[in-house]
């Protein structure tokens, strides 16, 4: 008799074969540019989560793109987990890296008086940092901090993130409503 986990963990990986199915043989896109890569970085992307991922009512392509993108090229877990490792595993320490799960994206990360990286997981509605897809589109292409408009993020990246195409930041905010809610900062 198949378990109740190994249940979740077929029509998971079903539902990533159909949606890499849908995307093409070799699950490319023109915007990719390379053949396969959105399959390769999918997969990737769901193998290096450091968290469990919730996926029903999301779509799992975009999760796994999200995830990618997110913890393996952004670098996200760097600025918006604190401690970014959990103990033992810091590889600028040398020793095998590790994210802190527990803190997954639930900021708090201080760069100075009243700089402090926010939570990133999702609120009570849902909204990774509480925002909407369309808010959190602005905030990286303008860098203009949601909770006060005329103020543009100091140390967020946005400069360079903001040159990333709408599916890509798509796959972000996917990922970040599939990640656990943590307490933590939300401003």
């Amino acid at each position: 008799m198949i378990g109740r986990r190994s249940r979740r963990f077929a029509a998971c990986a079903l539902s990533i074969v159909a949606a890499i199915t849908v995307l093409g043989p070799a699950g490319a896109r023109a915007e990719d540019g390379l053949p396969g890569s959105d399959a390769a970085r999918i997969a990737q992307g769901f193998r290096i989560a450091p968290v469990r991922l919730r996926l029903r009512g999301l779509d799992a392509v975009l999760v796994g793109l999200g995830s990618y993108i997110v913890n393996a090229q952004g670098g996200c877990n760097d600025c918006h987990t604190n401690p970014p490792y959990a103990p033992g595993h810091n590889p600028f320490q040398g020793q095998p890296k590790q994210f802190n799960a527990a803190r997954h994206l639930a900021g708090g990360t201080s760069f100075g008086p009243n700089l402090v990286s926010p939570n990133l997981t999702p609120d009570g509605r849902g909204l990774p940092a509480g925002l909407t897809l369309q808010q959190f589109i602005r905030v990286i292409r303008t860098g203009h901090d949601p909770d006060n408009p005329n103020r543009l993020l100091q140390v967020m990246p946005w400069p360079v993130y903001q040159g990333m195409t709408d599916r890509d930041l798509r796959a972000i905010y996917e990922y970040l409503r599939a990640i656990p809610s943590r307490p933590g900062n939300r401003s």
